[in-house]
């Protein structure tokens, strides 16, 4: 992935990605945190399958998600942990795997997700 590209061009291509992904499974993103000095640092918050917030963070190229639980997070593990060398496919499997593991199958199966 491009290491020169500034945190917001960054941060909307994460958006594109996870909206391709995910598609209508995904909605109500928002940019915050977005800073380039003195490194580049930021957070996406969105609603995933109208069930959980999750925040995706980049901070000095590395990347990772949690589920938004109050005042803190509920960290998903991926093997994907550095924007410049994430195979961005692996990244998003992983994370939509972590998720619909904490979500009951008859709400997916509601949603027409499983």
């Amino acid at each position: 992935m491009e290491n020169n590209l500034m945190a917001e061009e960054i941060a909307e291509k994460i958006i594109k990605v996870l909206k391709i992904h995910f598609g209508k499974k995904v909605n109500n993103f928002a940019i915050y945190n977005i800073t380039d000095t003195p490194y580049k640092m930021f957070n996406i918050s969105f609603e995933s399958y109208n069930y959980f917030y999750i925040n995706f963070s980049f901070s000095k190229g590395s990347i990772g998600c949690s589920i938004t639980n109050g005042k803190y997070g509920i960290d998903l593990n991926n093997s994907q942990k550095w924007y410049d060398t994430a195979d961005i496919d692996i990244f998003l499997q992983e994370l939509q795997q972590q998720i619909e593991l904490r979500i009951p199958n008859k709400f997916l199966e509601y949603h027409g997700w499983k």
